[in-house]
């Protein structure tokens, strides 16, 4: 691993009261050198209400020239002491690459406040740190507030949710309209115009965490490599009695799935990675135990074998990722009813 030097900041604080709140930025870049550039400049362009606001950014052994156009932004942009590379030799998932820094944040003697998780693929629209900064400056209780997400075009997207379950697993499967009705209290995403206020959690592209929550928390499950990571943390953050908010009027632009190619909406749903089966049953097994995970996953099952015939009946084409039931069962059921390790 190698890093460009960050200067430690002039006034050291460790209470989360202070008239002036600080803020450590995390990026974690795979394969989207440029877009984390914009990123970044994003950050820098803004006053965060006079904030001190340093940036990290990990790039996780990424194919190609990600790690020198990043150094040479660096370098060219005059990023300076304001912004910290860390160039890894190895992909340590996003968990595991946001652990690597706040390990380093709760070892210095000046630790920030709150610590904002921002994705490459995202960029600020406008003060969004400052807003959702000042929301946790006057709220003790609150620990996570989460920004609103728009598309490049402009189009508001969901950004606040409520937890998965048996029963939202089924109804997002068939993607039935009845179905959906009779479920739409237990439905994981909130609208895209959901008011401001507490949520279950909110999108992980661009959440303001309080530093000494999650640090006392062991940061993110080093055992998910990708997907459901956040919304774990958010689950054992809610487990200690902190609210999760959701704050619309602070802005973010996001380019979703540049980085990971899988976006919602699509008219054929892509494959789905074997990370993200695996992290879809760690998630219910840390959150409901071997029982419930089992019951959600024979739900979405179901769900997706009576979405076959009814898609077919209204001429739609099938929601499912490709290889749906043959990645589901092997990754999925097959290691919580038989204990069997998916390869």
């Amino acid at each position: 691993m190698s890093t460009l030097p960050l200067p430690s900041p002039e006034h050291c604080h460790t209470s989360f009261h202070r008239p002036i709140s600080t803020i450590a930025v995390i990026i974690v870049n795979y394969g989207a050198a440029e877009l984390t550039a914009t990123a970044v400049e994003s950050v820098l362009q803004r006053s965060h209400g006079g904030r001190q606001v340093e940036i990290h950014v990990v790039d996780n052994a990424s194919p190609g020239d990600d790690a020198r156009i990043l150094a040479r932004h660096h370098a060219e942009k005059g990023w300076g002491a304001r912004v910290r590379l860390w160039l890894q030799n190895q992909n340590l998932g996003f968990g595991r690459g946001n652990n690597l820094v706040l390990d380093y944040l709760r070892d210095r003697t000046d630790t920030p406040d709150y610590v904002f998780f921002l994705n490459p693929d995202a960029a600020l629209k406008n003060e969004a740190l400052a807003i959702l900064a000042d929301r946790l400056d006057t709220s003790p209780q609150t620990a996570v507030a989460g920004a609103a997400v728009t598309l490049p075009s402009g189009q508001p997207v969901t950004a606040a949710f409520r937890f998965p379950s048996a029963q939202s697993e089924f109804a997002q499967a068939i993607d039935f309209g009845p179905v959906s009705r009779l479920f739409q209290e237990r439905l994981v995403p909130l609208p895209p115009d959901h008011p401001d206020g507490q949520v279950d959690w909110v999108v992980g592209a661009a959440m303001l965490v309080r530093f000494q929550v999650i640090c006392d928390l062991g940061g993110f499950d080093p055992d998910f490599f990708l997907y459901y990571e956040e919304v774990e943390l958010m689950w054992r953050i809610k487990r200690q009695r902190y609210d999760v908010i959701y704050v619309p009027s602070a802005l973010v632009c996001h380019a979703e799935g540049e980085c990971t190619k899988i976006k919602s909406g699509q008219p054929v749903q892509q494959r789905r990675p074997s990370y993200w089966y695996d992290s879809w049953r760690m998630y219910y097994l840390k959150t409901s135990g071997r029982g419930g995970a089992i019951q959600a996953g024979l739900c979405w099952m179901a769900g997706a074998a009576l979405s076959v015939p009814l898609a077919a009946l209204r001429g739609r084409n099938q929601q499912m990722p490709k290889r749906f039931f043959r990645d589901f069962s092997h990754h999925v059921l097959k290691p919580l009813l038989f204990g069997v390790p998916a390869r």
